[in-house]
């Protein structure tokens, strides 16, 4: 496989060292887009760990290389630059970034590239589990669905919940946030693709609802959703440790992308 990669953060840098492992998927190719400037900079970060990884810093010569997947892995503004034009031009993307889908107008935007590209959006589970039943009973009639999303005050750092909590001071749990998952995603963009990519796969971004809450006795990233449909009723906890460099990433979310390239690969897909 010719991997194509868009960012160059704690998520690309931990899944290529996954990839380089003796069970990985085979990635005999791997083409790297970075933001402008950067090319430098991620050489120098990327060749200790896959050496022959070409770093390109235009959508254009990420498209010219014609790679078999994209996986997106820079954020919401990663989104908006470069997943649009991959998918016009035929390539399947994998979305890690998925509350970035809560801005309609790029959610519809995407689509219509995937449309006339005849490529995917594929979104990963990330770090959460059961998005496969989530997704089928959504079609089951009146379905409803609510998230809890705990993690440690410093997981929260540089985010809104700053503004209504005392992180370093916090000797409880609080919740700071109840609202809707497109609301969670707008405002928590970098914490809340697990929510995002719930309400996706159920009953829609504006009938999933959503608590975010600090805990300073958390020991990792918690996860917990309830679901009720007329064909079953699912409740799900899941805690993920964080990822080595990055607080508000699971290491479950980079597996996930790595299931992703593995069944793309592999003669068995599940």
């Amino acid at each position: 496989m010719h991997l194509g990669l868009i960012g160059c953060g704690n998520i690309v840098k931990t899944l290529l060292g996954f990839l380089d492992a003796p069970d990985a998927p085979a990635v005999e190719r791997i083409t790297l887009l970075v933001r402008n400037g950067q090319c430098d900079r991620a050489h120098d970060e990327i060749a200790a760990i896959v050496p022959e990884a070409r770093i390109v810093e235009e959508t254009s010569d990420l498209i010219a290389a014609a790679p078999d997947l994209v996986v997106e892995a820079a954020g919401h503004a990663g989104v908006l630059e470069h997943v649009a034009p991959c998918l016009e031009a035929g390539f399947d993307v994998v979305v890690v970034s998925v509350g970035a889908l809560a801005e309609t107008a790029l959610a519809d935007r995407l689509e219509r590239a995937a449309r006339a590209g005849g490529a995917r959006i594929i979104l990963p589970a990330g770090a959460v589990g059961g998005i496969d039943i989530v997704s089928a009973l959504s079609v089951s009639g009146d379905v409803t669905l609510t998230y809890r999303g705990t993690k440690p005050p410093g997981a929260w750092a540089g985010t809104p919940a700053s503004d209504t909590l005392d992180l370093d001071g916090l000797s409880a749990a609080a919740v700071f946030f109840s609202g809707t998952a497109r609301e969670a995603a707008s405002q928590f963009p970098k914490n809340a693709n697990v929510a995002a990519t719930l309400a996706l796969a159920g009953p829609g971004l504006d009938r999933t609802r959503v608590e975010l809450v600090a805990d300073p006795t958390a020991s990792g990233n918690l996860h917990a959703y309830e679901l009720t449909s007329p064909a079953a009723k699912v409740r799900v906890e899941i805690e993920n440790l964080p990822s080595t460099g990055n607080a508000k990433t699971s290491v479950a979310t980079i597996y996930s992308v790595l299931r992703e390239i593995r069944n793309r690969i592999g003669p068995m897909v599940i």
